[in-house]
């Protein structure tokens, strides 16, 4: 579990930076072409707008991963430390099979675009990649099938599976308490009061 950690860890950083840079360098140099030059690419938008649902839906993996969702955990607190981290466990066996279900649903949808044979509005495959494996020059641009940039619902939803699974054996390990940050908004308002009365001391100072 740990090395395969690891491997998802480089896949979704790497994946997550390279769409990011992606996104942030077609929208950059669109905005000079059409505010400088008066022109622009027709397909940036559409290529954006993918990057950042790549970027989206791998990122929540990664926020499982690295523990940022945000929860509401007051109900569970009211119960003792067995009961807590039994409730936290069902809470996480209720998220994989949730996710699984919507993998299972995402799979469906993306092998019905792929055997309908629906393209992408404005992105079409290079060119120069269309000359080297067909063998000579197109009649006419080919279009992207769209099947390939809405494989993000899959690989992400897939990536998330995984993270509730290992967030699942590391909380029944004890390497892990919570699957959300559930007691962050307390930290942010105790700090807010802290400086609001700055003499009295915040739970937790030393005296």
């Amino acid at each position: 579990m740990q090395r395969a950690g690891e491997v998802v860890n480089r896949i979704e950083e790497g994946a997550i930076s390279f769409f990011f840079a992606v996104m942030v360098l077609t929208t950059f140099v669109q905005v000079v072409l059409r505010y400088v030059f008066n022109t622009g690419f027709v397909w940036a938008l559409e290529l954006t707008t993918y990057c950042f649902a790549w970027m989206v839906l791998i990122g929540i993996s990664w926020g499982v991963k690295i523990n940022t969702h945000l929860g509401v955990d007051a109900f569970v607190r009211l119960f003792p430390g067995k009961a807590q981290r039994a409730l936290v466990l069902f809470g996480c066996l209720c998220c994989i099979a949730y996710a699984g279900i919507l993998l299972a649903g995402a799979w469906e949808y993306i092998s019905k675009i792929y055997r309908i044979g629906i393209p992408t509005e404005d992105l079409y495959v290079p060119r120069v990649v269309v000359e080297l494996f067909a063998g000579g020059e197109p009649d006419r641009p080919v279009p992207i099938p769209r099947w390939i940039p809405y494989a993000a619902l899959p690989i992400g939803l897939a990536l998330l599976l995984f993270r509730f699974c290992q967030a699942f054996w590391l909380i029944y390990t004890g390497e892990r308490k919570t699957l959300i940050a559930g007691h962050e908004v307390e930290e942010l308002a105790e700090e807010a009061q802290h400086r609001l009365v700055p003499d009295e001391p915040r739970p937790g100072d030393l005296r």
